[in-house]
């Protein structure tokens, strides 16, 4: 059987791809029988070629909440995509396509009902984007990370499976505190906060952030992703602290491997909303300070709100970060039991097989055509 996986953009929806990829695998297919579709100068470009998957790329961009030139442009993107999605399709002949989201899901998903080959539909985000929206009336399937998708999935299609973390990052889990601590060489008396804003940073909490640092450092200590298109900044800032605050400050560009140590060793997180905080929190039963990004349209903040109406998460608005980011961060980690009722919180969440219960969604669906198909 082979598979078709269409996801691109951001993190949050490559990352469970590439864990249901590794599932399947286990499953049984082959690397062979697994292809990757992702937009040229996306995450996609690096990260897939990493796992030792083969990715091909098309064209692609944004229709809604863009200029009216960009839409042309990018019109002309879709319909160029939308025949090499068709004409990949005819090559590689997978019995079932996968998608997660990106600029690449429309095209994929028109020519994947073009050419008859069923669509499986994984929805990190609480709420669907343009691109899912799309594609969610031709789809077999609809794997959600939450049940509050229901509002926006058709019912008889709708499967909750849970954000499938990446099994580096849920392997983690199984550390004990002492040993991730001293994977970054962090004392093991301190708190310590966890701040990142993404794979590129977040400026904004990169800003407040370093601002706060010379209160923070005197009692907690801090695991900093600051993100490539920010690192010089951040870089050269911490090289002004002093020595006595700069030995509890460990910040970093990027973090793979070790991403999921920095989970463990947290006792708090403070992270934007997107969809693998619904994910990895719970996976390790940590409390977080979210800070929706306020360009992308509502999901994250509908992510949010998910989370911290559950108990699992505060809120601060990226406008008030410089005034409330410090203040909260203290309050939090100086209350043990709130931290323990959060974590707590956010643990309940936690599906543990969600990349299991993807993959087999989706092979089900394949299997399925593939005996129609042998019929």
């Amino acid at each position: 059987m082979k598979v078709l996986i269409c996801a691109g953009g951001t993190g949050g929806g490559i990352y469970p791809g590439l864990a249901a990829a590794a599932e399947l695998r286990r499953l049984g297919l082959d690397v062979d029988d697994l292809r990757w579709v992702g937009t040229r100068g996306e995450m996609e470009e690096s990260l897939v070629p990493r796992a030792g998957l083969k990715l091909e790329l098309i064209t692609g961009g944004a229709i809604a909440g863009v200029p009216l030139h960009l839409k042309a442009v990018n019109g002309v993107k879709l319909a160029w995509g939308v025949l090499k999605a068709a004409a990949l399709i005819r090559r590689f002949g997978p019995e079932v396509v996968f998608m997660t989201g990106g600029y690449v899901a429309v095209p994929t998903a028109a020519a994947a009902r073009l050419l008859g080959v069923p669509v499986v539909i994984y929805l990190p985000d609480v709420e669907p984007g343009a691109a899912i929206k799309f594609a969610l009336g031709s789809a077999a399937k609809v794997a959600c990370t939450t049940e509050g998708s229901r509002p926006y999935v058709p019912a008889g299609k709708m499967t909750v499976t849970g954000y499938p973390v990446r099994p580096e990052i849920r392997a983690a889990a199984r550390l004990s505190k002492a040993d991730a601590l001293a994977e970054f060489d962090l004392d093991a008396q301190r708190p310590t906060l966890f701040v990142f804003g993404g794979s590129r940073g977040a400026s904004s909490i990169n800003q407040a952030l370093m601002a706060a640092l010379p209160v923070l450092l005197d009692r907690y200590q801090v695991i900093h992703i600051a993100g490539t298109t920010t690192w010089k900044e951040v870089e050269a800032h911490a090289a002004t602290l002093p020595e006595e605050l700069r030995r509890h400050y460990r910040p970093f560009p990027y973090l793979h491997e070790e991403m999921g140590a920095a989970f463990r060793a947290a006792d708090l997180v403070v992270a934007r909303a997107g969809a693998s905080m619904l994910g990895e929190c719970p996976a390790f039963g940590l409390p977080a300070i979210l800070v929706p990004y306020p360009y992308a349209w509502r999901y994250q903040k509908v992510n949010a709100d998910f989370l911290s109406e559950r108990g699992a998460a505060k809120q601060i608005l990226d406008e008030r970060l410089q005034d409330e980011l410090l203040p909260m961060i203290v309050n939090l980690l100086d209350d043990e039991e709130l931290l323990a009722q959060m974590g707590a919180a956010a643990k309940l969440l936690d599906m543990p097989d969600a990349a299991v219960n993807l993959a087999k969604l989706v092979m089900a669906v394949g299997q399925k055509t593939a005996q129609g198909v042998s019929a």
